[in-house]
């Protein structure tokens, strides 16, 4: 990745392509109306909000990070998606119960305006859900033609030059890389020949790509982090990112995990368990799709945590993580952990926590940080991983071989160093030796 030695302006508008128009995608929407219109707050976003420190801290420059690089404002986006349901994104936030009738009922006309395209869906890959706004091709090449075509009609009919993707659908089951996804060669082969190892979110992912769309992956599947696709964003220089938004109980793992190591607290044993009566919940109330999501959950405290190194701390700890679909709850998450600490001398310790979350509030500022950030990338012309989004994911992509990043803390200057350095200012290691030379 090449230092940009200047970054296009984001001129016109900015398209926002959802793959999943459900809960998290019509809060994000109905959201950023509403913001844009200056109806409520956009809280959790760093680039509506967060500010970012330049140079030394007695120069006080501390600007906000979208007056430092060049951003669309809200008003500069346009959101279309896909849906397995036909509902307009109105419908679909009123089924979904997360925002208000008031919000919603503000920006009612806008928002019913958007309407999904008919969807890529294979029950094998969501076995909770059946389909009923799909696309009638059956092979899937001609699966990945049509979502082209869906995309160049979304560009034109809105009068778009640039757009980008974060996939919001559902958790798709849980599968192993296999041959098919070895290469972009066999991958395309195995495109014409409809094998059963390609996804849904696969030929999304190839059709964005294909045509110059910074993709987001908002989810546990496996889809971008295939050597086929990799190849293809690398060839085609399109950013990638993903994946899984870190929203409710793995969030605070990231925030909760880094601290106790920090003071080298042992850790015992951690057994998470959530209640979650959503899409989402129905979905992984799957054990195919669960195990996609657990995988996803349980890698967290291992990179953070580091077992090989500190075998004494942490080497036998019992790490649980249970999803428990319970519909009274709808969006309203609530998750259960219990941290048995060693503490001096071996002492017993323990930490519990009762999150009550809802998680498409905790994740619609996600999926509006990466449509912007990822813009941001295009326009710099960064392609492949985007290793330093690793912020907003619990399972984030690197380079072949490299672990990941999951340390919040970490995270969050390797995003604000990154932004530093596209802007060509000094990196900030936080030694601060220099004030007492």
């Amino acid at each position: 990745m090449k230092q940009p030695t200047e970054i296009k302006p984001p001129e016109g508008k900015l398209g926002v392509l959802l793959p999943g128009m459900g809960a998290v995608a019509t809060t994000f929407v109905a959201g950023s109306m509403l913001a844009r219109r200056k109806l409520a707050p956009p809280i959790g976003s760093l680039t509506e909000l967060a500010h970012i420190r330049l140079g030394k801290r007695t120069d006080g420059r501390e600007p906000a990070i979208r007056d430092l690089v060049p951003l669309p404002g809200l008003d500069d986006l346009v959101f279309g998606g896909w849906d397995l349901f036909p509902d307009n994104a109105y419908e679909a936030a009123r089924n979904a119960e997360v925002l208000s009738v008031e919000h919603l009922d503000a920006v009612r006309d806008e928002l019913s305006a958007v309407t999904p395209m008919e969807a890529v869906f294979f029950p094998e890959f969501v076995k909770r859900l059946r389909g009923e706004n799909i696309k009638k091709q059956t092979n899937k090449m001609e699966l990945v033609e049509a979502v082209r075509d869906d995309v160049r009609r979304f560009r034109a009919d809105n009068d778009l030059e640039r757009c980008v993707a974060v996939w919001c659908g559902s958790t798709e089951v849980h599968h192993e890389p296999g041959e098919v996804h070895s290469s972009l060669a066999k991958f395309e082969q195995g495109l014409a020949k409809s094998d059963p190892g390609i996804s849904p979110s696969m030929i999304y992912a190839y059709a964005l790509l294909q045509e110059g769309v910074g993709y987001a992956n908002g989810a546990p599947n496996l889809t971008t982090d295939i050597p086929a696709l990799l190849e293809l964003s690398q060839e085609r220089s399109v950013p990638i990112s993903g994946k899984d938004f870190k929203t409710g109980q793995t969030l605070m793992k990231t925030i909760l995990a880094p601290g106790l190591k920090s003071r080298m607290l042992g850790i015992r044993g951690w057994f998470s368990t959530n209640i979650l009566g959503n899409r989402d919940g129905e979905v992984l109330d799957d054990p195919d799709s669960f195990k996609s999501k657990e995988v996803s959950k349980l890698g967290v405290l291992e990179t953070i945590l580091q077992p090989e190194r500190y075998d004494a701390l942490y080497g036998d700890m019992y790490h649980k993580v249970r999803i428990e679909y319970y519909p009274p709850r709808g969006d309203q998450k609530e998750g259960w952990d219990n941290i048995d600490l060693i503490g001096w001398l071996g002492y017993p310790m323990q930490v519990k926590i009762d999150f009550l979350c809802r998680d498409s509030i905790l994740a619609a500022p996600i999926v509006l940080d990466l449509a912007l950030f990822m813009d941001l990338a295009q326009r710099a012309g960064f392609g492949g991983i985007q290793e330093w989004l690793s912020f907003y994911y619990k399972s984030p992509m690197t380079a072949p071989g490299l672990y990941p990043e999951n340390d919040l803390f970490i995270q969050l200057m390797k995003l604000k160093n990154m932004l530093r350095w596209m802007k060509g200012e000094e990196l900030i290691t936080h030694v601060g030796h220099e004030y007492y030379d």
